[in-house]
């Protein structure tokens, strides 16, 4: 009818009202989150994850992670670093004072307590002089290369020293007093003449003494507990040795005074060495009872089994009762 044709676009605009009304009364968190996956969709739509096959070859491309560098912001959770520099260590012993003052003087960090002001911490063992010029890791102290003139002080609990290829040119009787714990000294390679007669002598656990490549003209007194002597390529003559130098170390296994000047073999020589070089110096002749006794027969020295003497002026075949004894016949010449 007429009439009923008027209400049809009424009827329309109602219906279009209530859906209007009906959308916008969907909560804004709500219409977020259907929103969401549209545009996290177009984030991944590089992503190819129907071939799925991991191998070594295309381990690095199946994702392309440039995909992602918009998802996150990590600028907030990288720590904040201030790069600063260390002091170098002063290798003068006369700035210890000032290091002194500088500890003294930093600022206390601890909280105020109602006992007074906390003093200063005392400067730690590593403030000794040989641990400024040196390396000091627990009981060694290296010394290689450093420029050294003399042996620095050492830390008392000091067991190994090594302070090769330096510039020192003395021993002296106070640089090694105390150092009860030391075992092993190797000062090759230096300017060394001169060793005063109780450097080493106080020295009750020095198992090692290496002095190879020096200027030495005499060795001084040698501690009991010493296991090895190494004195090649210095200017040693038989003078510059104690008499019966040896005779007292029960312990010595290993005698290397190559390349020296002595004129005869140190005898004698304890029963306990193992390998004695003396080649390259100026030994002519030799005793009977240089290495067996002559009047023990049978005697069989089965330690002594490395005896060097080529280079040397002395014939060996004119002395064959002299080394009988041995297990093998010394380096040298028989002819």
């Amino acid at each position: 009818t007429p009439a009923r044709c008027r209400m049809c676009p009424l009827g329309w605009l109602g219906v279009a009202t209530l859906c209007l009304g009906t959308l916008w009364a969907v909560p804004a968190k709500d219409r977020r989150k259907v929103e969401k996956p549209k545009a996290e969709l177009s984030l991944f739509e590089n992503l190819d994850l129907e071939n799925y096959d991991v191998t070594l070859e295309s381990y690095g491309d199946i994702l392309d992670l440039s995909n992602y560098e918009e998802l996150y912001d990590y600028g907030d959770l990288v720590p904040k670093i201030e790069v600063g520099t260390l002091a170098p260590r002063p290798k003068d012993p006369k700035t210890l004072p000032e290091l002194a003052e500088t500890t003294a003087g930093t600022p206390n960090l601890q909280p105020p307590s109602s006992a007074g002001p906390v003093p200063p911490a005392p400067i730690p063992r590593q403030g000794l002089p040989s641990c400024l010029l040196c390396l000091c890791l627990g009981s060694s102290v290296y010394c290689d290369d450093a420029g050294l003139e003399q042996i620095p002080a050492l830390p008392p609990d000091t067991a190994y020293l090594y302070a090769r290829f330096n510039r020192i040119g003395a021993v002296r009787a106070a640089d090694f007093r105390g150092l009860e714990k030391l075992k092993r000294i190797d000062l090759s390679s230096n300017s060394i003449s001169r060793a005063d007669a109780d450097a080493f002598r106080g020295l009750p656990s020095l198992q090692e003494l290496l002095l190879p490549e020096n200027l030495l003209t005499a060795l001084p007194e040698l501690p009991r507990s010493l296991v090895r002597l190494d004195a090649r390529l210095n200017r040693i003559p038989s003078a510059g040795l104690h008499p019966e130098a040896f005779r007292d170390l029960k312990q010595l296994q290993f005698l290397h005074l190559s390349d020296n000047q002595l004129d005869f073999i140190p005898v004698p020589l304890p029963e306990s060495l193992r390998s004695l070089h003396l080649q390259n110096n100026n030994i002519q002749t030799m005793h009977e009872d240089t290495f067996c006794d002559s009047q023990e027969q049978g005697q069989i020295r089965r330690a002594l089994e490395d005896i060097r003497l080529d280079g040397n002026p002395i014939n060996l075949s004119l002395f064959p009762n002299a080394f009988s004894c041995l297990p093998r016949l010394p380096t040298g010449r028989f002819s």
